[in-house]
């Protein structure tokens, strides 16, 4: 296929990608929240539902030991049930999620037949379910072939044996098939031995069926390597240059290759000036009507302006859908008056759309933050670039913000497009937004790169708390973190990241150290 064919295709593949994403998000969204609300609980519904995330196989196999089954009656179909119920559970809470549940194996060859099966099944993470006690030479040919994740399921039916129903037997036999069914405790270290001398990474969750943290755990691990697989498959754009001097913000697109599997795509402006050149009428009309439905416009906002923001957008559009963008960078300057500043400062409403439609962008070329920001969109807790306004020492609170662009989709009431004068620091003058982030609990997240190179996730957990902020055509918001301003400020900018910073509704903390354990890299809490 000549490679301008193929373009065009996947154009055309990413439009209807884009278009079908901003369709449904619009009269859907409500029934969305509610069902999942209703599914996993309000709590977790501070996170906007994503219906378009990564969708992975995980495998799930049990281990136990051949030898009990002759043994004891029942307590295979006992074993097996159990282990239905963990599949059943995780289909239940993550219905984008496909379980290869290949049973138990309870002998050394079983466990290299379900190990070529995990392998060629594509699978994504193993959950390795301890159902009683068993030989490690069950394990480790499973984990060796698929090479992915590892999370070990020590998980026991109830909270305790029963033991007067066990001591009441009369059967010693019965007795100890009983016992056995609450044996999973026994293998953990065994396999935890085995892991470390092969130096194969794993994680551990210990608990019962239906203990709330265990299952809160590894619903964590399962959207922890969504995340990860999603980002494999995801491309950035990076649109113009970095902002001259702003030395925090540059960064080494190998090594964030390595790290998260991500493909650059590096675009001119000259792109974006064609497909700007290129807008219909009817195209600029339709997006002048969704910034309407989509935004509060400022009465004050030229209609002007607003018609040459239109016209960035849809080309914006176009450039996202031809490229196949996933998340876009982007900065230019020029010379003052030049045509591409003209386009450039008509820019952030577009943006923004974008953002909020889950292609996140960023400005001042930051190429880092974006990547922190798609992290943040693919757990469905927003990601809105943002940086340190201001500090108020008397209600102990630090206002964050940008000049765009915003993730409408985790506001405090609507967007509003307003007027600026002058976009600080930047040429042009042209339509913004002014946006709050929805008071609650909040994360933030940095992508670092330290001195060595080496890439690290940085987060904290806090508040956005109610009160006054600056309207000054931005977004803005008060934060509040459990160390107050003085300890919050210098634990976090001890972790070297650059100024900007993604911002996510919920407390995500423990989903994100999962990602950094998944991509073996450090992920670390300031608080």
């Amino acid at each position: 296929m000549p490679k301008a064919v193929g373009r065009l295709l996947y154009g055309l593949v990413g439009l209807t990608k884009t278009t079908g994403r901003m369709i449904r998000s619009g009269i859907t969204a409500w029934f969305e929240v509610v069902f999942r609300m209703v599914r996993v609980g309000v709590p977790q519904a501070f996170c906007y539902y994503k219906e378009d995330i990564m969708k992975i196989k995980i495998g799930l196999y049990g281990i136990g030991l051949d030898t009990y089954w002759n043994q004891f009656d029942g307590l295979l179909d006992r074993l097996q049930g159990w282990q239905q119920t963990i599949a059943d559970k995780i289909i239940e809470d993550h219905p984008d999620v496909e379980v290869v549940n290949t049973g138990i194996v309870d002998n050394p060859t079983k466990a290299r037949e379900v190990g070529q099966i995990l392998a060629q099944s594509n699978i994504e993470l193993i959950l390795l379910y301890v159902s009683t006690y068993a030989l490690s030479s069950t394990v480790l040919p499973v984990v060796q072939r698929a090479r992915v994740p590892v999370i070990v399921l020590n998980l026991q039916a109830t909270n305790a044996i029963d033991y007067d129903k066990l001591n009441q037997m009369s059967d010693r036999g019965k007795m100890t098939g009983e016992w056995l069914s609450y044996c999973q405790a026994c293998s953990a270290p065994e396999i935890a031995s085995v892991f470390a001398r092969a130096n194969i990474p794993y994680h551990m969750v210990t608990g019962t069926l239906k203990d709330p943290e265990a299952w809160k755990e590894i619903s964590q691990w399962i959207q922890a390597i969504q995340v990860t697989a999603a980002l494999r498959e995801s491309r950035v754009g990076a649109m113009g240059h970095y902002y001259c001097g702003m030395l925090d913000v540059y960064s080494d697109l190998q090594q964030l290759s390595v790290v998260f599997g991500v493909h650059f795509e590096l675009l001119e402006m000259c792109e974006l000036v064609q497909y700007r050149q290129d807008v219909t009428p009817e195209e600029e009309t339709e997006k002048l009507q969704q910034f309407r439905t989509d935004f509060i416009v400022d009465d004050d906002c030229d209609q002007q302006e607003i018609s040459r923001a239109a016209v960035t957008s849809v080309a914006l559009d176009k450039m996202v859908a031809h490229n196949g963008l996933d998340s876009l960078a982007y900065y230019y300057e020029g010379q003052p008056g030049n045509e591409y500043e003209k386009i450039v400062s008509s820019i952030i409403p577009g943006n923004t759309l974008l953002t909020m439609h889950h292609v996140p962008v960023a400005g001042e070329y930051e190429i880092k933050n974006v990547i922190a920001m798609k992290i943040m969109d693919l757990m469905g807790c927003g990601g809105s670039f943002s940086e340190f306004y201001a500090m108020d020492f008397n209600d102990d609170v630090i206002l964050l913000g940008h000049d765009g662009p915003a993730h409408a989709a985790i506001a405090e009431g609507k967007v509003r497009l307003v007027p600026l004068p002058v976009f600080h620091g930047k040429p042009g003058q042209g339509l913004s937004i002014q946006m709050s982030v929805k008071h609650g609990p909040i994360t933030i997240l940095s992508v670092v790169q330290d001195r060595d190179g080496q890439v690290k996730l940085s987060f904290a957990e806090g508040a956005c708390v109610p009160g006054p902020i600056m309207e000054i055509g931005n977004t803005n918001s008060r934060y509040r973190f459990a160390p107050g301003i003085k300890g919050f400020m210098e634990a976090w900018s001890r972790q070297g990241p650059s100024h900007h910073m993604a911002i996510g509704i919920g407390h995500v903390g423990g989903t994100l150290e999962k990602i950094g354990h998944a991509l073996s890299i450090e992920a670390i809490r300031v608080c």
